[in-house]
């Protein structure tokens, strides 16, 4: 039985962390066995909220693949590629945007997302926030995006099952009004995806300088995870500890270390018998050990960037394959 399309992306972001690590790149792996992956590199979304700060733009698109690759996404089960090389998905992009109500795009949350993206990095209130037509556009885009490649498809967290509805309503409006059934109503493949916090106990991201990457050297890493919150109560080495109030460093034992370790380490807090300067030094080995291997592989991809290069081309083409295959559908279901 042939597999079904997967789509899924990522803003060009530049080198990722844990939180990408944990939340979707584990997941994404894992899908690889039972999908037809298309995964890619968003470089036209980041423009919606960083239009003018493009001067790292194309090494973080590589940066990001660069992660990909170490975290075991493998391109020959998935197709990887850049969103900007594939045009069929603006061309499909301008078709949809000529079916779909402006009031849907209002009310979308991912643009309201976006807004607080450009309200946050700003530092400016709602009502000055400077909408570009390309940031109004950003949910049909992303629908262009699933839809190019007719995914059936799209993994989601539960608290994303709305980002996913404007293309699910998008693909009707579309077989409706050209009494087509072309494109699925993709659904969606929910993920239960782990919420890791930066070292500060804010949600982690390289705008907080809170973040651990996944290719920072042991170190840097040892040096970042010291600086972890733990439990805020205790006052002495001694004194009993509250795992469950240790508001990063226990997180990350649970997300890391193997069960035993996590039962090790929640004991002799709550006895009083290990301090947390320890306890976060030991994390520290734990996490080097653990990202190892995969920043072992991250290096000789980098040491062999050409390759990596050949992998993208392929997937640009292959993804553009596909994508040609739904838009010559759609020119003739719109008579165009």
């Amino acid at each position: 039985m042939d597999k079904v399309n997967l789509v899924s992306g990522m803003r060009s972001t530049g080198k990722l962390h844990f939180g990408h690590y944990m939340g979707v790149l584990t997941n994404w792996v894992n899908l690889q066995e039972e999908y037809n992956c298309f995964y890619f590199v968003a470089d036209w979304h980041a423009l919606t909220t960083k239009f003018n700060k493009t001067e790292t733009l194309k090494q973080d698109k590589i940066d990001v693949v660069l992660d990909w690759l170490a975290c075991g996404l493998d391109p020959d089960k998935s197709t990887i590629y850049i969103q900007s090389k594939v045009l069929q998905i603006a061309e499909l992009h301008i078709l949809l945007s000529m079916i779909t109500p402006n009031n849907w795009v209002e009310r979308d949350p991912t643009l309201k997302d976006m807004v607080k993206i450009l309200k946050n990095k700003d530092n400016i209130s709602d009502n000055n926030v400077q909408m570009s037509y390309g940031l109004l556009g950003y949910p049909v885009l992303m629908s262009a995006d699933i839809m190019a490649m007719n995914a059936a498809i799209v993994p989601v967290g539960i608290d994303q099952l709305a980002h996913l509805e404007i293309t699910r309503d998008i693909a009707r409006r579309f077989n409706n009004i050209y009494k087509t059934d072309l494109f699925n109503e993709p659904k969606p493949k929910l993920t239960q995806i782990p919420l890791l916090l930066g070292v500060d106990g804010q949600k982690m991201g390289k705008s907080f300088n809170n973040d651990i990457k996944i290719s920072d050297d042991e170190t840097t890493t040892s040096k970042k995870i010291m600086q972890c919150i733990t439990d805020r109560s205790r006052a002495r080495k001694d004194d009993l500890g509250h795992p469950d109030k240790c508001e990063v460093a226990f997180k990350y034992y649970q997300a890391f270390a193997d069960e035993e370790t996590v039962k090790e380490v929640e004991e002799e807090c709550k006895l009083g018998k290990r301090g947390c300067a320890d306890c976060k030094r030991q994390l520290g080995c734990i996490v080097n050990n653990k990202f190892a291997p995969i920043r072992q592989k991250r290096m000789e991809y980098q040491q062999d960037i050409d390759k990596v290069y050949d992998i993208i081309n392929t997937g640009n083409k292959k993804a553009t394959c596909e994508a040609e295959k739904t838009l010559a559908k759609v020119r003739d279901a719109v008579n165009i």
